[in-house]
């Protein structure tokens, strides 16, 4: 029997797509080989004694904005439009692409130490810079380069139009679309700086690559308004006209929906990135367990550091469950199995890489996290796969496995200093605002 390149085990492992055991996880080659409650005969390359840890999938953060994660608190106490066109318009362009490199680096560092092995980043202007940050972190990731070709507000240094907007995206293809654990996505912006034409260009060229189309989708009631004073009628419904509603288009928020928009969303496989924390603070209070009882495939997402603050799924996962049985005041809904699906199997499918990631399964890509249960939020819980959700926090996070690789090692990022990493970025931070004019008081 050939040996194995990672045994890991014996451990509770929690694979999601099949009732938890405790037992050993066998990776070669980057793929999982064995999951079971004995390990196999063959000999390992590696050991990990994992005893009384926990082995979950790779979380998945549907959308996870990395050039802004040096804008971090520049976004606090506003709404969205003034959020958007006085705050991080001005901060993008500040940003050169050693800044976005940095950014992207910083923010798959938070990722890691939060469990997360798969990102759905909706888009930047430095995509270069971006993919190098992330590949130099070693986590998988969905890439794209922000998308705008009309409407108001947008500043001077930032109008392009469709064919200048898309030529660039095929042009990343090129260079990026399955190199270093990245595939590229192509992406809008929200509809009201994007034209019909490159909306459905967009998703057309999605479809042909076989990746999804990333797009904020009615974040607040302005867009609607806006959608049919120019369009007609609601975003959800153009986009269901212009046709390119269906499981190739990533709607990131979706908070101002109603029923029939649901069941638009439900009939046409449209996946939802859920970003409870985000939402809460800037957009509202989406109706997600009406989109989970209506079949709605939800994923759930950070979204960006200037608009949420706390890049972490973790939190997410409590918040999303929390929120959603207070909207309904029924403490039943959204139990804590379905979140934990969501922030992994659910999440993979929602970006098309249910084939990839999250899930622990023969055959898949070894992207798992080793979870240390014996702190004080955790070493009590009754129910350990209930805790997963509602008690987990980013302490617990102790070791990161991608594609075979660990990106994180008994608490310890692997790849690059973190502390230097850091440092600079703390500094470069601070120059993007100078060079803005965003010193924030």
């Amino acid at each position: 029997m050939n040996p194995v390149d990672l045994r890991i085990g014996p451990a509770l492992v929690v694979p999601v797509a099949s009732a938890p055991f405790t037992g050993y996880v066998e990776v070669t080659a980057g793929v999982i080989t064995h999951l079971g409650p004995v390990p196999t005969e063959a000999a390992a390359t590696t050991t990990a004694a994992s005893a009384g840890r926990i082995i979950i999938p790779g979380l998945v953060n549907t959308h996870c904005h990395t050039s802004q994660q040096l804008g971090r608190g520049l976004g606090d106490d506003v709404d969205l439009l003034t959020w958007l066109h006085d705050r991080i318009w001005p901060y993008e362009l500040a940003l050169t692409e050693a800044d976005a490199e940095l950014s992207a680096l910083v923010c798959a560092i938070e990722q890691i130490r939060n469990g997360v092995t798969l990102i759905a980043d909706p888009g930047g202007r430095h995509v270069d810079g971006m993919a190098r940050g992330l590949a130099t972190a070693g986590i998988r990731a969905l890439l794209g380069r922000s998308a705008m070709d009309s409407g108001e507000g947008r500043p001077p240094g930032d109008r392009e139009s469709t064919d200048e907007v898309l030529a660039p995206q095929d042009e990343l293809v090129v260079r990026w679309h399955g190199k270093d654990r990245m595939r590229f996505s192509y992406t809008l912006r929200t509809i009201f700086n994007c034209s019909d034409e490159l909306i459905t260009e967009t998703v057309d060229r999605a479809r042909r690559l076989g990746t999804v189309a990333q797009m904020h989708v009615a974040e607040i009631p302005e867009e609607n308004e806006h959608c049919r004073a120019t369009r007609g009628t609601t975003t959800v419904r153009h986009l269901d006209r212009l046709g390119v509603l269906g499981p190739d288009l990533l709607a990131v928020h979706a908070v101002w929906v109603d029923d029939e928009e649901i069941a638009l969303l439900a009939d046409r496989g449209a996946p939802v990135s859920h970003n409870a924390a985000s939402n809460l603070k800037i957009l509202g209070t989406p109706r997600i367990a009406d989109m989970l009882d209506a079949g709605v495939l939800v994923g759930l997402g950070t979204d960006g550091a200037p608009s949420n603050n706390r890049m972490s799924i973790i939190d997410e996962m409590w918040l999303a469950a929390i929120v959603q049985k207070g909207v309904r005041r029924d403490p039943t809904v959204l139990p804590a199995e379905a979140v934990l699906r969501m922030a992994t199997a659910d999440g993979a499918r929602a970006l098309g890489l249910a084939d990839v990631a999250g899930t622990l399964e023969f055959g898949t890509a070894a992207d798992l996290v080793v979870i240390d249960p014996l702190t004080a939020n955790f070493a009590t819980a009754a129910d350990p796969v209930s805790a997963l959700v509602t008690a987990l926090k980013t302490e617990n996070v102790e070791s990161v496995l991608c594609d075979g690789e660990w990106l994180l090692l008994d608490r310890r990022i692997t790849r690059v200093d973190e502390s230097a990493v850091l440092a600079e970025a703390a500094d470069r931070a601070a120059a993007v605002r100078r060079r803005a004019g965003l010193t924030i008081s």
